[in-house]
């Protein structure tokens, strides 16, 4: 295992996949061709489900401690609240989005990176790589103009949307780009008349106006441009914005950013090639709404790493991280239609069907079976991979989730070590013998299952592979057999 992963791109999701990497063991190096970490804010989101695998890799509390704790999303049109989703019926541990900037999300990845003793490469950037039988031969040019080759055992690109690796292997980005321009301020706001931690939505006539908090008195504030060009804004522009389209009596001050951006909805068709695999922007970008981007390309990250790591260890067989693209490839296109609905339906530019979509809004939500479908769905903890090639066996009969599904395990956080399946099983000779038949995949003890008359077999990153009743225990093995080379 002495060739590392290169992992270009130190954003989160670079960041992610690297401390992931070291703490199961794997070397990894990770390069960005900043000289030093971007200080604006941008993503804001982490959803419950990506703050549950912070909370296994061991570093959800630093994030906990940092971020708001938004409690509800609220739509409305001037005064008038149209709907309030509260996130409070979440069934996660974090039932609350925690609003963190980006800006901060990388400053305690890279702290976390920083526990397994890795460190971010920047001022290099990758200019050249060529895949190869036995791993990537890869050309890093440093901040001097000096260049280096690397040959790694696996390049991962995390290098965003202008992905220099997915352009490299010439993997086509297909999906369009959206008519319609947006402008964005982060700015203290004073007599916003909702809580202090809670996003919200202003629908007008003219267009959307949207409010994301950052801290106490500094929110983000979106737009979008109807017809008019994509410009700079400066702040007088944005402080009309929110008098015409926002409650009224909100003051705009002190601006940190001004820019404006468009929206693309974009996506490879393959994550891997050879050796290389693409994570995040490089693989998908989808429009911004429902904050899902950044959690995305993390959950990539936490798919990927521990595959890879067993497949280096020679615990896994080397076809096990073709179930990567397979199962993230799924989620995107999911994300991809879900954030394109969003931002349809929230620029709707007919008079008529603007007071149509606001009266269903208004009606629906006061449904609480509707509340909770859409707070459970943005929260990412009904994400799962029920086409995986992984799954094995059934949860018919039994009362916990079936292969592909979540599953928290009661258990305390992971150490660092190498990746480990867990046996979820009330003690038992099969399931000891379960766990003395492949003691380089599991834990070396199991822990309490859903349902005392059935085995699950969990993944690293919280995923259920495999389930079969009691004395049934031949599923389990089988779909321990088939990761390895035993199965291969």
């Amino acid at each position: 295992m002495s060739k590392p992963v290169l992992v270009v791109g130190a954003g989160p999701v670079g960041l992610t996949m690297a401390a992931e990497l070291a703490r199961y063991g794997a070397p990894v190096r990770v390069v960005d061709r900043l000289p030093a970490r971007n200080t604006r804010s941008r993503a804001l989101a982490i959803w419950p489900r990506t703050l549950e695998l912070l909370d296994a890799a061991g570093c959800a509390g630093a994030f906990v401690a940092t971020g708001l704790h938004a409690q509800a999303v609220s739509i409305h049109a001037g005064r008038r609240t149209l709907a309030r989703i509260p996130f409070g019926t979440i069934a996660s541990t974090f039932n609350y989005l925690l609003m963190i900037p980006q800006s901060e999300t990388e400053r305690l990845l890279e702290e976390h990176l920083g526990t397994s003793g890795g460190t971010v490469e920047r001022g290099t950037e990758l200019t050249d790589f060529v895949d190869g039988p036995d791993g990537v031969s890869c050309t890093l040019t440093h901040a001097g103009g000096g260049k280096e080759r690397v040959e790694a055992a696996w390049l991962i690109g995390c290098d965003g949307a202008h992905s220099f690796v997915r352009r490299r292997l010439g993997q086509v980005f297909a999906g369009d780009t959206l008519p319609m321009g947006f402008v964005i301020a982060d700015a203290h706001v004073a007599g916003l008349p909702v809580p202090p931690d809670e996003p919200a939505i202003f629908w007008h006539p003219d267009g959307a106006v949207m409010f994301f908090p950052i801290s106490r008195d500094r929110h983000r504030i979106i737009a979008d441009l109807g017809p008019v060009p994509l410009h700079m804004p400066d702040l007088g522009e944005m402080q009309r914005i929110v008098d015409r389209r926002g409650p009224g009596g909100v003051t705009l001050s002190d601006p940190a950013w001004l820019s404006d951006f468009g929206v693309n909805e974009r996506m490879v068709r393959h994550y891997r090639t050879g050796h290389v695999f693409l994570a995040g922007d490089a693989a998908h970008v989808h429009s911004p709404a429902g904050g899902q981007g950044m959690n995305t390309g993390m959950q990539d990250a936490f798919n990927l790493a521990w595959k890879l790591a067993l497949v280096m260890r020679g615990e896994a067989a080397p076809s096990l991280p073709d179930s990567y693209g397979i199962e993230r490839s799924g989620v995107a296109r999911r994300i991809l239609s879900d954030s394109g609905h969003m931002t349809r339906i929230v620029l709707l530019e007919n008079h008529l069907a603007q007071r149509a979509r606001n009266l269903v809004v208004q009606q629906g939500f006061r449904i609480p079976a509707i509340r909770r479908a859409v707070a459970g769905r943005l929260s990412g903890i009904r994400i799962g991979y029920p086409d995986s090639p992984l799954n094995v066996g059934s949860a018919g009969g039994l009362h916990g989730p079936a292969p592909g599904q979540r599953l928290v395990l009661r258990q305390g956080r992971a150490a660092g070590g190498p990746p480990r399946l867990v046996l979820a099983a009330r003690d038992s000779a099969e399931a000891r013998a379960i766990i003395a038949h492949h003691p380089s995949l599991l834990a070396a003890t199991a822990c309490p299952p859903p349902d005392e008359n059935g085995i699950w077999l969990v993944r690293p990153d919280g995923y259920v592979a495999a389930v079969a009743r009691n004395g049934n225990g031949s599923v389990i093995t089988a779909a321990l057999d088939r990761m390895t080379s035993q199965g291969s």
